[in-house]
């Protein structure tokens, strides 16, 4: 339990907690100490004076918002402490804690009052000294603030369990042991302590100082305070405000804030978040068991590093004393570059070591904690504090999961000698590389295909040592047949064009460097779209062509036949796209189909023996291939008509529609190899293209029955 003893300690006084209260960020502190870090702000900054400069805020609402400040951290009673006119003239003090403290900017009258009776100066304000945040206080003062009772008792068990409780509370280093206890200040004394602390003179001489031990039990005995309402002091805590996340009193139901509030049962509530506390700790307690498993083996790291570093250095000093004449001062080297290689290994462990054990640790004691809090009783007390200690329990929970479990180095010495060379070039002498690079990693988050285009990414192993002089990169052919290499080179990520559609790829790769090639990655599984998406090629397309609304639209500013090609090429698959007259004057005969990438583009579709097609006009249509034209079939085109076309691959052929019915017989047969959408057209025609179709249904069925 040593580990949670910081969780106990007051972050102004460094002592355990003496009746303590809960901010609203959620710390602690002495309520003794929170007395003592108030800091009165200037007239011009308090409430008071905005009112009577006429802001229009009356005392009700002024009541209601300062009261609002207390709990809310989204609250403008929040603010960095610089922001006040008092900070630059008060000193800034550290706790024993290391933690910055503002003392007042005047000394507290004196008053025989505890300090939460005291009165509070007039505009006081109180800046939590753990995260800066500033809060001005209302008339109630420090008694606006609950008393954590829960970490009160945490402290009693903790202070009983250990024989250190016994031990002086003021000693600076090493604690004495404890002579007296005086039961008004609940304070523990040595001798010297207490005669420099508190001597027996003045108010401190009516104190009653007990026997150490009798303190203690006193301590145990001594009734448990009941939990009572901050703003209805006669009145206790009864249910649990949902909105709030506050315990409440019947008062403030009724006439209170939390009036209109959702209100739980306050045991219902406490069984709640014992619950989730428990559940948060779980997933602790794996991370700390974790973490231990981990220090185990960067432990053995240590071990194993320093049992390779001798073996290296043995077989470095064998191979030197070979050329004992020629390599004395070389060998020096050598061993000098082992022992830094050696002791920067050892470094990187031994600091992670340390950063994980102090993690550790931290862990550990927030787990005692909590586990401490959850013996508790109290429901309201406990409720006061669970949502921050879930809150912590989360963050710490993530802050393990951030490769803090990972080890920063490994154990090998990826060096070795080569004694080979001959005595005249022993002063060119050094390390080289004898290992194969690692297995590259495919990372999947960045791989993708997008039509029948596939990008590959991958990266070397973090902890990878031995560099690659470059990558292998393969493929199958979709269908499950051999991989073929479609890149060798440096770069790390990597396009293939040119895919079959709706087929699905098997991709690998490997490193290699002057010693051998790397083992295979694993196989990564790539799926073609279904039905291709593209647009029209302007880099491909006759000068005259003009191209509009994204590549999609297109006509010609010729009297003559202009041909263009669609961006992406078919060579496997079943294909199809459709064509809209958006524009057709005076009964010219555009072209639709198939074509070769390097079919002519300065005379209608079909002349040449590049391409597939079907010219039409607005009473009949003809196929033309390499000028033949044939099956002339009545029925045309007018402007708003649809051209359909169906790209067979799979049977090698090429069917045309118009208006969604199939114009003609099947066009062409036997057409095989790499195909592109094509069109040819005049200024008289505007057509737009229409991609991502899927196959009409009657094709379909027609082709299941075949």
């Amino acid at each position: 339990m040593e580990e949670m003893e910081e969780e106990l300690k007051c972050p102004v006084c460094g002592s355990f907690y003496r009746e303590p209260i809960i901010l609203p960020c959620s710390h602690n502190l002495c309520q003794a100490c929170a007395r003592n870090i108030l800091v009165q702000t200037p007239e011009s900054e308090s409430p008071q004076s905005h009112r009577a400069a006429g802001s229009g805020v009356s005392d009700y609402d002024y009541l209601d918002l300062d009261k609002m400040s207390l709990y809310s951290e989204a609250d403008s009673g929040y603010g960095s402490y610089g922001g006040f006119a008092s900070a630059p003239t008060t000193p800034c003090q550290k706790s024993p804690n290391g933690v910055r403290v503002f003392p007042p900017a005047m000394p507290p009258p004196a008053t025989h009052l505890s300090p939460a009776l005291a009165p509070v100066p007039r505009n006081s304000c109180i800046t939590c000294p753990q995260c800066h945040r500033s809060l001005i206080l209302d008339d109630r003062g420090l008694r606006g603030f609950p008393k954590n009772r829960v970490l009160e008792g945490v402290i009693d068990r903790y202070q009983q369990s250990k024989a250190a409780a016994l031990k002086c509370q003021l000693c600076e280093k090493a604690p004495k042991e404890a002579t007296v206890m005086c039961e008004q200040c609940d304070v523990f004394y040595c001798d010297p302590c207490r005669l420099r602390c508190h001597p027996p003179r003045g108010p401190l001489a009516k104190h009653r100082l007990v026997p150490p031990a009798q303190g203690r039990v006193s301590r145990r005995l001594s009734p448990r305070k009941v939990s009572t309402c901050t703003d209805h002091e006669l009145e206790n805590h009864s249910m649990y405000c949902v909105q709030c996340k506050m315990p409440v009193c019947y008062q403030c139901l009724e006439e209170g804030k939390h009036s209109s509030h959702e209100v739980k049962a306050l045991g219902a509530m406490w069984k709640l978040h014992k619950s989730q506390l428990s559940q948060a700790l779980n997933g602790l307690s794996d991370r700390a068991k974790e973490a231990k498993e981990f220090l185990v083996q960067l432990r053995n790291m240590v071990q194993q590093i320093q049992e390779n570093s001798v073996e290296f250095e043995a077989c470095l000093v064998a191979q030197c004393d070979a050329l004992i004449d020629a390599l004395n001062r070389r060998k020096a080297q050598l061993l000098a570059r082992v022992n830094k290689e050696h002791e920067h290994k050892l470094k990187v462990v031994r600091d992670q070591i340390s950063h994980c054990t102090v993690k550790l640790r931290q862990t550990t004691g927030l787990m005692e904690y909590c586990l401490e809090v959850i013996k508790e009783n109290d429901p309201s007390g406990f409720l006061q504090i669970s949502d921050a200690l879930i809150r912590r329990v989360h963050l710490t929970e993530d802050q393990w999961g951030k490769g803090t479990l990972t080890p920063r180095m490994t154990t090998d010495f990826d060096l070795s000698l080569d004694n080979s060379p001959l005595l005249q070039s022993i002063h060119q002498l050094d390390f080289v590389q004898v290992k194969v690079p690692a297995t590259p990693i495919l990372q999947l988050e960045e791989c993708c295909t997008h039509n029948n285009s596939a990008t590959l990414s991958w990266k070397q192993p973090p902890l990878s040592t031995v560099p690659a002089d470059g990558y292998i990169l393969e493929l199958d052919d979709g269908n499950g047949g051999q991989f073929r290499e479609v890149y060798v080179g440096k770069e790390t990520m990597c396009t293939v064009d040119g895919l079959h559609f709706n087929s699905t790829y098997n991709a690998r790769v490997k490193a290699f460097n002057k010693t051998g090639v790397s083992p295979y990655s694993k196989t990564l599984v790539l799926q073609t779209s279904e039905v291709a998406w593209f647009a029209f090629d302007p880099g491909s397309a006759h000068s005259d062509i003009i191209l509009s609304n994204d590549n999609l639209t297109v006509t010609c500013s010729s009297y003559d036949d202009r041909v263009v090609l669609g961006k992406t090429g078919f060579s496997k698959g079943i294909h199809y796209w459709e064509l809209t007259v958006d524009r057709y004057d005076n009964h010219p005969d555009p072209a639709f189909g198939v074509a070769r990438m390097d079919v002519m583009k300065d005379v209608m579709l079909g002349k040449d023996d590049k391409a597939w097609a079907m010219y039409v006009d607005n009473n009949r249509s003809w196929f033309m291939h390499n000028n033949s034209h044939t099956n002339r079939t009545e029925g045309g085109i007018t402007k708003g008509a649809t051209i359909g076309v169906l790209l067979d691959l799979n049977r090698k052929n090429l069917t045309f529609f118009i208006n969604d019915e199939q114009q003609g017989p099947i066009a062409f047969d036997n057409v095989e190899g790499l195909f592109f959408p094509a069109v040819s057209l005049n200024r008289n025609v505007q057509v737009t293209l229409h991609t991502g179709l899927p196959v009409p249904d009657f094709y379909s069925s027609r082709a299941s029955i075949a």
